[in-house]
């Protein structure tokens, strides 16, 4: 990932997505919700939508509106081929996905936690895609922040986690999502060579990054794309 700035502003931006200037892109420190036109503004972008996010893994097909922000409940993925609409997650934990097909220029995002895992909502995002034309295998996807196998502890796991994920334990009871992820992504068709996972846990970096499971009540980050 590499640092930009802008009007004050600083967030990160994905390697693999440089090549492909329409993804206007960014993961923030979100702080506060009214914090969400600035930073749409700090990418060029007017308009945008934000999910209130409920770990379920439904994805939602973005169409025009009108509003400076639309906020629509119950999901936790959206794809869409409309230009000049940002999509925005927030996340601490979890992980924040953008999935780019350029050919079909079709963009996808997901909010991804470990029910989210367990239900497989980047297979779900991927279908989605590709009904609206885009192909797996030309996908480019980027994991931002989340939280690392050293801090992922599930001490119930054999009831919360299914088998195949038992064996991506690091240590007894924690587990390596971005691998578990990058498995998911794989099975569903995407390249090992086009996915990017930055690979910064968010528990292990308090000077950086916001993390409910060492914090609790904390801000979020805010990852934030837009075809241009």
């Amino acid at each position: 990932m590499r640092r930009k700035k802008k009007n004050g502003i600083e967030w990160f931006e994905f390697e693999l997505l440089q090549k492909f200037p329409e993804v206007r892109h960014g993961v923030f420190r979100l702080g506060k919700e009214e914090n969400l036109p600035a930073l749409l503004g700090s990418l060029g972008v007017e308009k945008g939508v934000k999910l209130k996010q409920c770990h379920r893994a439904d994805i939602l097909e973005v169409k025009k509106y009108d509003a400076p922000l639309t906020h629509v409940e119950n999901y936790d993925g959206m794809v869409t081929g409309e230009r000049e609409m940002g999509l925005l997650i927030r996340h601490a934990d979890c992980q924040a996905a953008i999935l780019y097909d350029p050919v079909a220029n079709v963009l996808g995002t997901a909010h991804c936690g470990w029910r989210g895992s367990v239900q497989n909502i980047y297979q779900n995002t991927i279908d989605a895609m590709v009904s609206l034309g885009a192909d797996p295998a030309r996908l480019i996807v980027c994991i931002g922040p989340s939280l690392g196998p050293e801090n992922a502890e599930f001490k119930h796991y054999r009831e919360e986690l299914p088998q195949s994920f038992w064996r991506f334990q690091v240590r007894p009871t924690y587990f390596d999502f971005w691998k578990i992820s990058t498995m998911q992504l794989m099975a569903a068709g995407v390249p090992q060579g086009q996915i990017e996972i930055a690979e910064i846990c968010t528990y292990g970096n308090p000077e950086t990054c916001y993390s409910y499971r060492r914090n609790k009540a904390t801000p979020h980050h805010g990852t934030v794309s837009a075809l241009m």
